[in-house]
């Protein structure tokens, strides 16, 4: 089975999210509300819902949830041994870092289900809901120590966070969602990937100028990302034996570009948002080739 065309329908969204910014179809100020929509009710609502929904299994998931952890542990470490190799401002380092660990949701999801369908995308969402707080503590963290902000606070205001824990605590309830909100979640979470992904486009900076002393720290994110990120999530499947659904969807989990939403983070917590949007733009465009590689490694 050709990969390509799996990957294709994302990065044409992309592609056009790119396009309607460029031409003027569409302003900055439009992307800038749509990017705070999806970032506070659309994604939160796709989030708790896939979560709130899937057949969530400890006993039979601990493996794959294990893997996820020390996956995106793996990430954050290595961000960090970038300090003593490049010795990089801290604030740099603090916005820089959360690029090799933190990776594109929208991307994520679409593709898990184009590939393994239902499964697989149940599967990502619990990947996704172990390593979304993960990730974000660790970002967020990384730049408050710098800004003199409150980890708690700043994380406790994440919407990313807040809508994975109400949809695991629901789960684990028993509940089931009233058929009306069941549905309008869902017509909010498919919103969540189409105008998400439209927003990656948008988001993409075209000019690559590096500022001074950073290109190679840069490089090494985009490597760590894109090349060493996918490795230790076949290294991970191998020593844990996961099954070939569950070794395909860390795969493609540890091959994703970097989110967009370190970006905005980075951005609003007073961090170097420049050299964030070139890594993220780089990781993304780079993703086009590295995806299909990856993941036609790990077909059964």
């Amino acid at each position: 089975m050709s990969l390509f065309p799996l990957i294709l329908p994302d990065f044409l969204l992309i592609a056009i999210g790119c396009l309607l910014l460029r031409a003027n179809i569409l302003s900055r100020d439009f992307f800038n509300g749509a990017e705070r929509l999806v970032y506070y009710i659309l994604f939160p609502a796709l989030l708790f819902h896939s979560l709130a929904q899937a057949p969530l299994d400890l006993s039979s998931s601990i493996t794959l949830i294990t893997a996820a952890a020390c996956l995106t542990l793996s990430g954050i470490a290595l961000s960090w041994l970038m300090v003593p190799l490049f010795r990089p401002d801290p604030l740099v380092h603090a916005s820089i870092a959360q690029c090799a660990y933190r990776y594109n949701t929208y991307i994520g999801l679409s593709l898990s289900g184009s590939i393994a369908g239902a499964e697989g995308q149940g599967l990502m969402a619990i990947i996704v809901g172990i390593t979304v707080p993960m990730v974000n503590f660790a970002a967020v963290h990384a730049l408050s120590r710098h800004q003199g902000s409150n980890l708690l606070r700043e994380s406790l205001r994440n919407p990313l966070i807040l809508a994975t824990f109400a949809g695991l605590l629901f789960n684990m309830s028993g509940l089931d969602l009233p058929t009306p909100v069941a549905t309008a979640l869902s017509r909010l979470g498919a919103c969540a990937i189409a105008v998400g992904l439209l927003c990656v486009g948008a988001s993409l900076t075209l000019s690559f100028e590096p500022r001074k002393g950073t290109l190679g720290i840069g490089i090494s994110t985009i490597l760590i990302r894109l090349m060493i990120m996918p490795l230790c999530a076949l290294a991970i499947a191998q020593v844990l034996h996961l099954p070939i659904a569950e070794r395909q969807m860390l795969l493609l989990f540890g091959a994703l570009p970097t989110a967009s939403a370190a970006y905005v983070l980075a951005t609003r917590m007073g961090g170097d948002g420049r050299l964030v949007a070139l890594v993220m733009t780089s990781t993304t465009m780079l993703s086009a080739i590295t995806l299909p590689f990856w993941l036609s490694i790990g077909s059964p």
